[in-house]
């Protein structure tokens, strides 16, 4: 029997519990041994919880239980979470975790130390929540180079753009109703401005390609200042706005990360990702062009991926299931300054400025646009020359264009 251990009981913890509970029996099944939940680490009592004879408030007493082998972390953060962690994995017990702001500042530090230990630290619902992305990554496609993962990792900033795209809903309007429907925090930042899709590429391009990136090496830009009109605008030149986690490895050897809006293509299947769904491609030397599809958040999508991993670790306390790459550094990334993309400019300026600025570009005209009104697709070019180019013209809107 597999003595498990959840630490925090919030709506991924929580949901942990249930399908534990739910799928005791098929769980037993496949990994050919019990599973049991023996403690809930929380800081309330749950009375009325199904699980409240398992909650305990004191971490000791998991971190010195010997019954217990493998611990959940879904608290979330880097204070409590880290600190537990460390513990833990000192104490000769295997993590679970879907904290993706752990995975991607510490990542490197966790998994060297669960393998000085001989344990696993397994993350995989940090990333796409009920989307195996993880594993079909360090497995399933081990054998080839890969380049590059390019994808939409956060719902709910896909919602938002939905259903401004959709019901043609300015931002704070659609922002609102994703908080209403429960897809958007009461304190939405995160989301809106970039940072959960940034530790998700950050982690996927430590897997990826070998270095720890870290959040602070990624440029990162959010949706907060996309505008109906350049939806419309999008529009009328078949392309619809997402926010995209892009990571490419250079030549060099060098990765590029970054999180900023794009006009993808209709014909796209990033493009036809919608609502609160997350979209992930990647790219191999062998295998092409792959994309994985789902569900990127809820609680019982993402407790599945959390389960998933118990199971995994279960199946592997004798010959551990090691997760790697190397540390990070100064030297293991660039700027999203040296990649060269299309872009989308909108500005009070008359044509034949743009077209003297710019040269060769695709003009946009949607409906209803006032007289000064100029929106054009540039050729691609980084940003520095974009905004050389750009010089005093008085842009509204600039935004990446996926070629």
């Amino acid at each position: 029997m597999i003595q498990v251990a959840i630490m925090g009981f919030g709506t991924v913890g929580s949901g942990v519990a249930e399908v534990i509970a739910r799928h005791s029996g098929s769980i037993a099944e496949k990994v050919a041994t019990p599973i049991r939940l023996k403690y809930i680490l929380a800081r309330h009592d749950y009375p009325d919880s199904p699980f409240r004879d398992l909650i305990v408030q004191d971490f000791s007493i998991i971190e010195n239980d010997p019954e217990v082998e493998v611990v959940v972390e879904t608290i979330g953060g880097v204070g409590a979470a880290l600190d537990y962690t460390r513990r833990a994995l000192k104490a000769g017990k295997n993590v679970v975790t879907s904290n993706k702001e752990l995975v991607a500042e510490h990542g490197y530090e966790l998994l060297q130390l669960a393998r000085r230990n001989n344990l696993n630290y397994l993350f995989e619902a940090s990333v796409g929540g009920g989307i195996p992305i993880i594993r079909p990554i360090s497995q399933c496609l081990a054998a080839n180079s890969l380049t590059e993962i390019c994808g939409i990792l956060n719902g709910t900033t896909n919602y938002i753009l939905t259903r401004m795209i959709r019901a043609g809903l300015p931002f704070d309007l659609a922002l609102r109703e994703a908080q209403e429907k429960g897809y958007a925090e009461r304190d939405p930042s995160a989301d809106i401005e970039g940072r959960d899709a940034c530790r998700k590429i950050c982690i996927l391009a430590s897997l990826a390609f070998g270095r720890h990136i870290y959040p602070r090496q990624a440029d990162t830009e959010g949706i907060t200042h996309i505008a109906l009109e350049d939806v419309r605008c999008a529009g009328e030149g078949g392309r619809k706005i997402k926010l995209l986690g892009r990571a490419m490895l250079r030549p060099d050897k060098k990765v590029c990360a970054y999180v900023a809006p794009h006009l993808v293509n209709q014909d796209s299947p990033l493009a036809n990702v919608e609502d609160v769904f997350n979209g992930i491609m990647v790219k191999g030397d062998a295998i092409g062009e792959v994309m994985f599809y789902g569900p990127g958040a809820g609680k019982l999508p993402t407790a599945s991926a959390v389960v998933a991993d118990v199971m995994d670790a279960a199946r592997h306390m004798q010959s551990k299931k090691y997760l790697t790459w190397g540390p990070g550094g100064d030297d293991a990334a660039v700027s999203s300054d040296t990649v060269e993309t299309g872009w989308y400019i909108r500005g009070a300026f008359p044509e034949p400025k743009a077209r003297r600025a710019f040269g060769e570009a695709h003009f946009l005209r949607r409906e209803d646009a006032p007289a000064e009104e100029t929106a054009f697709l540039t050729r691609p070019m980084t940003r520095p020359e974009l905004l050389r180019r750009l010089g005093d013209l008085p842009a509204q809107s600039i935004i990446r264009v996926l070629n």
